[in-house]
C-alpha cells in the first residue's frame, strides 16, 4: 500500500514562488491506478515524488507501513519502487539481455530473458543481443524498459506517460502489454497517462488538476466525468490514438 500525507511540492521560478501540489492525501491499494489530469496539474511531479526523484516541501510518504520521504531514488528502489521515464534512456555498449540482467540483480539465463521478453510482444531472438542505441524505435525500448521493470519484479512500478512519443502501433501494442501486466504482474501498477485506453485498463483513476485531487474512484465513476466534462476538463483525455 502506497499513502500519501499532506503532501506539497513549492519550486521558486524566476523569482516566482509556485505551489506545485498541494496537501496531497491519497491512499492507493490497488493493483492497477491510473493518474490523469490537464497538462501542468502536477501529475509528473507527484510521480517523480514517489520515486524519489524529488524530495517534497512538506508531508510524509509512507509504503507498505514504512516511511520512505526521506530516501533517495536509489533507497527507494531497493525498497522496492520502479521508475520508467517517459523518455527512456539509451545506454550506449550495453545489450537488451544486459540490461534485463542488470534489472533482475542476478544472472538471468537466456530462457528466463526469453519469457520477459515475450511478456512486452519482442522476440527474443531479435532483440536479446540489440545494443540500446539510436537504432531502437521509441515503442521499442519502451518494451524494453517495461521488461526491466517486469525483470525487477518490484512492490510499485510507476510509469510516467508511457505513450508520450510512440507512434499509434507501438500504442497499441502497449495498451496489450500493460493489459497483460494487470493480470498477472504482482505488486502495485502506477500508470500517468491521460490517454483513455489506458484509462480504461485501471483498477482506479485519480485526477489531478491545479496540484489537487479533484476526483478519484473507478473508471465507470471517473472516465464518465472525464468525457462529459461534468466539473473538470472536457478536452482532458486525448482520443485521437
Amino acid at each position: 500500500m502506497l499513502e500519501l500525507r499532506d503532501i506539497s511540492y513549492e519550486v521558486e521560478d524566476d523569482r516566482e514562488h509556485r505551489e506545485i501540489l498541494k496537501n496531497i492525501n491519497l491512499t492507493i491499494d490497488d493493483h492497477f491506478v491510473a493518474i490523469t489530469g490537464p497538462n501542468g496539474g502536477g501529475k509528473s511531479t507527484l510521480a517523480k515524488l514517489i520515486a524519489g526523484i524529488i524530495t517534497p516541501t512538506s508531508g510524509q510518504i509512507f509504503l507498505d507501513g514504512r516511511e520512505i520521504t526521506n530516501l533517495n531514488i536509489t533507497e527507494r528502489a531497493k525498497a522496492g519502487i520502479s521508475y520508467a521515464f517517459q523518455q527512456p534512456v539509451h545506454f550506449k555498449g550495453l545489450t537488451v539481455k544486459d540490461l534485463i540482467t542488470l534489472a533482475a540483480g542476478y544472472s538471468v539465463n537466456v530462457s528466463e530473458i526469453c519469457d520477459i521478453l515475450s511478456e512486452v510482444g519482442l522476440c527474443a531472438r531479435e532483440y536479446i543481443d540489440r545494443e540500446i542505441n539510436n537504432s531502437l524505435s521509441g515503442g521499442e525500448l519502451k518494451r524494453i524498459e517495461i521488461a526491466m521493470v517486469i525483470a525487477r519484479g518490484t512492490t510499485l512500478s510507476i510509469f510516467d506517460e508511457p505513450e508520450a512519443g510512440i507512434d499509434l502501433w507501438s500504442f497499441n501494442s502497449l495498451i496489450h502489454v500493460f493489459e497483460k501486466m494487470r493480470k498477472e504482474i504482482n505488486g502495485m501498477i502506477l500508470i500517468i497517462s491521460h490517454q483513455e485506453r489506458i484509462l480504461n485498463v485501471a483498477d482506479k483513476i485519480v485526477l489531478i488538476k491545479d496540484g489537487e485531487v479533484s476526483a478519484m474512484g473507478t473508471k465507470e465513476e471517473v472516465l464518465p466525468m472525464l468525457l462529459n466534462g461534468s466539473g473538470t476538463c472536457k478536452t482532458l483525455i486525448d482520443k485521437t490514438i
